[in-house]
């Protein structure tokens, strides 16, 4: 029996995380496993489950269930309680969090034939991970993060669901404290390290854009030995912490760097960059040009690095034309929608200073319909600490100065505090504060909206401005285009919130 077949059985996940035996049937031991699930509800025969505690819920109250579906083992910790599990093998550890990363562990180096690729960065990671998967398959057997699997969680599920005989794997490396990167990365023992971006995100934990960037570079301390970097070259920050990483390790230079931007240091530069009406068109210092069906001129910059990447692989640029080619946006990442007349552009998965105005240089490019106008709705941006505040006041004084915004919806405290900003250089007509993206809420903005218009929802995954967009579709979905007219936007004061 092989070393990969061997990992798939009860008996190899103990060798491989340790624990004790709660239960343990006559003949179980070599059984074959398939899959490991953290939700009973999706647990098929076979499967492993894993019962993790989270912030709201406890796999444990679902050990029994995901028996009866057939689990073929069942992982749980010291503070579990028995209760009728049948003929399920069960394996009992100190903490299931910290076993699944060390099932996550051992797997990955049982995959000595796929090439590891691991993606951080504070603004596209989701995207870029979707890019390299879309340029490396249309050549390549792999497989890549599940949506937005960044995490201590995510992140060991992702190489779990690796096939042995994949050429790639692809695991998205997410942080929101100091170290975690790190934690993450010697899991996952990347050949190559893709730094997308530096930004400033969660400075409430980093406390500078250098701190950030210290935290992101980390993924280069555990890049395989003859590995690469695919790094930004547009972060002055980075530059610095790779400088003095670089004296640091003078014995060791580390793995090779390829950078990657539109400034002149990029070895892979994007030298031009131009909306379609399919997304963005895009050519490359080398003359090469590539299209893809994304809106915004920083996804070309992401499609850089996937085209770096995948000429590291061999892959023809034909085939990454193709790959790049069959993209879709990820759920509410610059996601299109059509309601009538109305295109909604949802980019509120989450928010930073950089992301926001990024996402409105996007909406700047794209003209909207005869009559229409172009609509920013701009939730709170959450956990940047004591700069918050001022950060607040840059994007929103960046907003009242854009000419090709026509109308602002501010949501949460942060934003809706602002709103006089907006009003003194654009006219009170224009703006509208909300409190938060309650249902009352989400229908005064939708109410703000009119058919031919471009809308774009931008803030903190906290902020829940999905229910903007709901409420949009609720509001426009039944009414023919002809009933709605530009002037339907009602008047209020900016000076008081409308909630």
């Amino acid at each position: 029996m092989s070393e990969h077949v061997k990992f798939w059985t009860p008996d190899g996940i103990r060798t491989a995380i340790g624990g004790t035996w709660f239960a343990r049937p006559e003949g179980a031991s070599d059984a074959p496993l398939a899959g490991v699930s953290i939700d009973s509800r999706s647990v098929a025969p076979g499967n492993i489950f894993v019962a993790i505690k989270g912030e709201n819920t406890d796999g444990h109250l679902y050990v029994e269930q995901a028996a009866r579906a057939g689990a073929g083992l069942v992982i749980v910790s010291n503070e579990f309680e028995p209760g009728s599990l049948g003929g399920a093998c069960v394996l009992r550890v100190g903490d299931t969090r910290a076993a699944l990363l060390r099932m996550g562990s051992a797997w990955r180096r049982l995959l000595e034939g796929t090439r590891v690729i691991a993606v951080v960065g504070s603004n596209g990671k989701t995207t870029t991970v979707r890019l390299i998967d879309a340029a490396l398959g249309a050549a390549m057997r792999g497989t890549a993060s599940i949506k937005s699997f960044n995490n201590s969680i995510g992140v060991p599920l992702t190489i779990l669901n690796a096939r042995r005989g994949d050429q790639y794997l692809i695991c998205e490396v997410g942080t929101s404290a100091p170290g975690e990167i790190a934690t993450l990365a010697q899991v996952v023992q990347p050949d190559v390290a893709v730094i997308t971006s530096i930004g400033r995100e969660h400075l409430e934990f980093f406390g500078s854009v250098k701190g950030v960037a210290t935290e992101e570079a980390s993924v280069l301390d555990h890049v395989r030995s003859g590995g690469i970097g695919v790094v930004t070259a547009e972060s002055a920050e980075l530059d610095e912490v790779l400088r003095a990483r670089s004296v640091r390790r003078a014995e060791d230079a580390g793995p090779t760097l390829i950078r990657v931007g539109i400034g002149p240091t990029s070895d892979v530069r994007v030298a031009s960059a131009e909306p379609i009406p399919e997304g963005t068109e895009f050519t490359l210092n080398d003359r090469a040009a590539f299209s893809l069906p994304l809106l915004g001129a920083h996804n070309a910059c992401n499609a850089a690095f996937a085209v770096a990447v995948a000429r590291r692989f061999r892959v023809a640029d034909d085939d990454i034309r193709r790959g790049l080619a069959s993209v879709r946006s990820a759920n509410m990442r610059l996601e299109r929608t059509r309601i009538g007349d109305i295109e909604l552009i949802n980019d509120a998965y989450n928010a930073n200073p950089d992301s926001v105005m990024a996402a409105i240089g996007t909406l700047r490019s794209i003209a909207p319909r005869a009559g229409g106008g172009r609509v920013l709705v701009l939730g709170d941006m959450l956990e940047l600490g004591p700069d918050g505040p001022a950060l607040h006041d840059e994007v929103v004084r960046a907003v009242a100065g854009d000419a090709a915004i026509d109308r602002v919806v501010l949501v949460g405290p942060l934003m809706a505090a602002r709103d006089r900003l907006i009003a003194e250089i654009k006219g009170d007509a224009v703006v509208f504060a909300l409190a938060d993206s309650s249902a009352e809420n989400a229908a005064r903005a939708a109410s703000v909206i009119a058919q031919g218009d471009i809308v774009l929802l931008k803030g903190s995954r906290g902020m829940r401005l999905e229910r903007i967009a709901e409420a949009i579709q609720t509001v426009h979905r039944v009414t023919p285009p002809s009933a709605h007219i530009v002037s339907t936007t009602p008047k209020t004061s900016a000076g008081s919130a409308i909630a």
